[in-house]
């Protein structure tokens, strides 16, 4: 049933590209007309210039927008890069073929010279094919649901892992006694919650989206916090990239800024680990890890988003505490003060304590 799901996908794509793009640029050389391709971008808010009215895209914000503009690219930029791209995308869909976005770059690493070009073809020809990207995801916990034919029973082993649908549109019948929902960053923290038998002792749905989530994270987690209105919390690695994952949850992201009022959630709060948990949790130095020029380079970046000072300035005195400090850590740095800290102590005290932002 599921692959005959994404067969059709697969088809829909496939059409896309023959009957609308490339129908468009055969329409356009016919008519002896320069084809161009048109890609829409979303301005933050925080760009002062509010000319236009619509949708906040890029940090998720609906209320607060401007212009949407329309970059302009002519045929002849993008033909080795996008339309590469795209060709080759083609072609894997009709030799029904998986290709990563590694695998792609490295079919013509002279053509697109790093890697970041090739993820932002992919993320272009997505806006341009209103097309949703996917990658793997997990929910455990006290949470029955039903996706089309397929009943999903969490609450018969709930620290047993099941896979998030990628239909999430088709989610439906969501029963739950949970308490609260618990995203976390990485598998390797879902893995020690659910080794550690962490939903039988505390009645709540955990969810992740193994590091940056996708597309069905997102919406399975929109839906259940509509649908149960339970509250939730974030647990992230402090640096910046947790951080940015956080961000990502509670404002969305710039790459999908185009679909972001269907996935941000705003309820979210921010469990942990924060910079000052160190000394509240007296981790040693050799748990620490120093910041590198990225690491700085992405946190100056980001303490200059203005959600973090208008909508949650606790944030941004956390992330100002780690630039000053220079130094980051791993929620498995927890493991220091005993293997099963985190799911024994950490996580419920904080919970308890309202320790959170």
């Amino acid at each position: 049933m599921e692959g005959n799901r994404l067969r059709s996908q697969h088809r829909d794509l496939l059409l896309k590209i023959r009957a609308e793009f490339t129908r468009s640029i055969v329409e356009d050389l016919s008519d002896g007309r320069s084809p161009l391709i048109l890609i829409n971008r979303f301005r933050n808010y925080c760009n002062n210039n509010p000319r236009t009215i619509c949708s906040d895209s890029s940090k998720g914000q609906e209320i607060i927008t401007l212009e949407k503009q329309c970059h302009v690219h002519r045929i002849g930029e993008l033909r080795n890069v996008l339309l590469r791209v795209l060709l080759i995308v083609q072609q894997l869909l009709q030799e029904n073929k998986h290709g990563s976005k590694r695998d792609i770059f490295y079919m013509h690493p002279s053509v697109f010279s790093e890697q970041s070009v090739v993820d932002q073809a992919i993320n272009d020809i997505c806006i341009l094919m209103q097309y949703l990207l996917e990658k793997g995801r997990l929910v455990m916990g006290w949470l029955r649901f039903q996706e089309a034919e397929r009943k999903f029973d969490c609450i018969n082993s709930p620290n047993t892992a099941h896979t998030i649908p990628v239909l999430v549109e088709e989610v439906k019948d969501i029963v739950s006694v949970a308490q609260y929902i618990l995203l976390v960053e990485k598998e390797s923290v879902f893995q020690r919650l659910a080794n550690d038998q962490f939903c039988t002792r505390n009645r709540c749905i955990v969810i992740t989206g193994r590091g940056y989530p996708d597309v069905p994270t997102r919406r399975f987690l929109r839906l259940l916090i509509e649908t149960l209105c339970l509250p939730t919390y974030c647990l992230v690695d402090c640096d910046p990239y947790g951080f940015d994952i956080l961000s990502t949850y509670r404002f969305g992201s710039m790459q999908m800024a185009y679909d972001a009022k269907f996935l941000r959630v705003p309820e979210i709060c921010w469990l942990g680990a924060f910079p000052s948990d160190i000394e509240k949790y007296n981790l040693p130095k050799q748990c620490l890890l120093p910041l590198t020029a990225e690491d700085t380079k992405r946190t100056e970046a980001m303490l200059l988003r203005c959600y973090l000072k208008r909508e949650v300035p606790e944030w941004r005195s956390e992330l100002e505490l780690m630039l000053q400090r220079g130094v980051k850590f791993e929620l498995e740095a927890l493991s220091v003060r005993s293997l099963s800290f985190l799911t024994e102590v950490y996580i419920p005290s904080k919970i308890q304590g309202a320790m959170y932002f």
